[in-house]
């Protein structure tokens, strides 16, 4: 299993670090990722991302629901969106991955 701050790949099956939680915020309307003593306020496409990220499904296949579900974005441009996003949360110790 990578360390923290390691680098998530296509072939990576990401999920929420231990004590991290995926929250429907009802009062704003929003998603929100909740850890210990902090909230992160997710936009729509973090929490899709974020509601994959379950150990089940590999990068590549959030990349292919996230095509199909905002096409005619290029695939090309939503694996870079989600490698960074996915990343820079792996950094943040709030993405785990199993490769």
């Amino acid at each position: 299993m990578p360390e923290t701050g390691s680098a998530i790949g296509t072939g990576a099956r990401p999920r929420l670090a231990p004590k991290v939680r995926l929250r429907w915020d009802r009062k704003d309307g929003r998603y929100m990722l909740l850890y210990p003593e902090r909230g992160l306020v997710l936009n729509a496409t973090a929490a899709d991302v974020v509601q994959l990220c379950t150990g089940e499904h590999t990068v590549a296949a959030i990349v292919e629901r996230l095509v199909e579900k905002y096409a005619p974005h290029p695939r090309e441009a939503v694996e870079r969106e989600v490698l960074t996003f996915l990343n820079a949360m792996a950094e943040r110790a709030l993405i785990r991955s199993d490769e």
